[in-house]
């Protein structure tokens, strides 16, 4: 039996390589478009034809650009665009209309929920990013490249490794590698497991992260291959209080796969967590969400085959201001089904289409997953997740700002809805939180981020 299963192992894995072809460098030609014609992480540079998606022009660059030259980082972003309205709403009624810029996902929740509907604002490209992410985007074009197998990156470092992507994986791998900050960051933020009658415990977390990928003064011979450190604390709700994750992200999976640790206050001891990746329920999320889920998706990408299916127009989740803001309290977000609609932002972008398909031999909730990922930032910003049935399941969305004082286009709020079971979880909410992001923490530093470090959380 040891033998035999032995044997198939091998097939999946020789039938797997068979399939995966890496895929050459950047041309030379191809560099010389981003800043010119692409934007530079590969963006078209141009608005659409009938002028509904305008021409990026740098995006919003800092707080003073957004018009609020004394905003103090780590606080609520005001909103760049206070005094917009929709253009119009996107109901069940109505959809047909718009049926060419809605995803699978958005269709089938406006007629699954009647209250649902999509308020489309004009379109802002504000993506923007530091100058040292763009010179190093440039910088590593032409040695990037997938390893062998397409789960991990070489010749890669501080940069988007794949502006002009080739094939579905290097459009994943570059949402996993896309610049969120360059030294320490930590955010206060909360969790709502939300029933489908709309009642909710919040459960409260801090996250924090140190990014060894884009740190100033990182070389491809001293990230130990690493991408990144990252460190989840639950603070609330009583029962759930003190457990501890710590993740080590690799950049070359082949070679090491991710390694993570968590502390279990009620077995007050560190342990091993190899089931911290794929479809293991995330921390506290009643089984709403997964682990790769995280981010929208993070992880190794072995068990799936990934095409890259093109770029199309879709209404996306952008610039969430309003779903940002301290003048909400969380009960005005929360509502029974989805998040109350008034409270959301759409807007037309140009999105590469990803379809993740599992492997034979291979196991996961989700037998088929597609991606929308933000031309603009290869931030995904949409989900449409099936079940091993090939039916529809779970719709997932990203609510997106520029948070100016780096900046960065990331995540506010993203929000995973169960279709079968009426249920979702919103993760990320900070509008009652004392701070969204703090940027440059004066109390943490790379040690706290080590396995010694874990164990002092755990004797607190």
């Amino acid at each position: 039996m040891k033998i035999e299963k032995t044997l198939i192992s091998g097939l999946v894995l020789a039938l797997s390589l068979a399939s995966w072809q890496p895929m050459a460098e950047m041309s030379t030609e191809e560099i010389a478009r981003l800043g010119v014609t692409l934007t530079p992480l590969g963006g078209e540079m141009a608005g659409n034809s009938d002028g509904t998606i305008p021409a990026w022009e740098g995006g919003i660059r800092s707080a003073a650009q957004a018009g609020y030259p004394d905003f103090e980082s780590g606080g609520h972003h005001p909103d760049p665009y206070p005094g917009e309205t929709p253009l119009f709403t996107i109901t069940a009624q109505n959809m047909a209309q718009y049926a060419d810029k809605l995803t699978d996902g958005h269709k089938a929740m406006l007629k699954t929920y009647p209250d649902f509907r999509i308020h489309v604002y004009p379109s802002h490209r504000s993506a923007a990013y530091p100058q040292a992410f763009y010179d190093a985007t440039k910088a590593i074009a032409a040695t990037a490249r997938l390893n062998e197998t397409g789960n991990g990156v070489l010749g890669a470092v501080g940069g988007l490794p794949f502006p002009i992507p080739e094939n579905g994986l290097e459009a994943i791998w570059n949402h996993i590698l896309r610049y969120r900050f360059d030294k320490i960051g930590v955010r206060n933020i909360g969790q709502a497991p939300v029933l489908r009658n709309g009642d909710f415990t919040m459960v409260r977390i801090e996250d924090s992260a140190t990014p060894i990928y884009h740190r100033p003064g990182a070389t491809v011979d001293n990230l130990d291959n690493l991408i990144l450190k990252f460190k989840q604390k639950v603070l609330a709700p009583p029962r759930l209080a003190g457990t501890v994750l710590l993740v080590h992200d690799t950049l070359d999976r082949t070679r090491e796969p991710r390694k993570a640790w968590i502390y279990n206050p009620g077995q007050r001891r560190v342990r091993r967590a190899p089931n911290v990746a794929f479809d293991d329920p995330a921390t506290a999320s009643d089984g709403l969400s997964t682990h790769d889920q995280y981010d929208m998706y993070n992880g190794s990408p072995e068990r799936y085959h990934w095409k890259l299916v093109g770029k199309k127009e879709r209404y996306v989740p952008y610039n969430a201001y309003r779903l940002h803001s301290d003048k909400l309290e969380y009960t005005d977000i929360i509502r029974p089904l989805h998040m109350n609609p008034e409270h959301l932002r759409y807007e037309p972008h140009r999105v590469w289409i990803v379809e993740a398909t599992l492997k034979e031999g291979t196991r996961h909730i989700y037998k088929r997953r597609t991606f929308y990922l933000d031309e603009d930032s290869w931030q995904i910003v949409h989900v449409d997740q099936y079940d091993n049935r090939d039916r529809l399941w779970r719709v997932s969305e990203a609510h997106v700002i520029n948070y100016y004082d780096m900046p960065v286009l990331w995540i506010t709020v993203e929000v995973h809805h169960d279709l079968q079971s009426g249920r979702y979880i919103a993760f990320g909410l900070n509008n009652e939180e004392d701070f969204t992001f703090d940027f440059s923490p004066t109390h943490l530093s790379e040690s706290d981020f080590s396995l010694s470090a874990l164990r002092r959380d755990g004797k607190r």
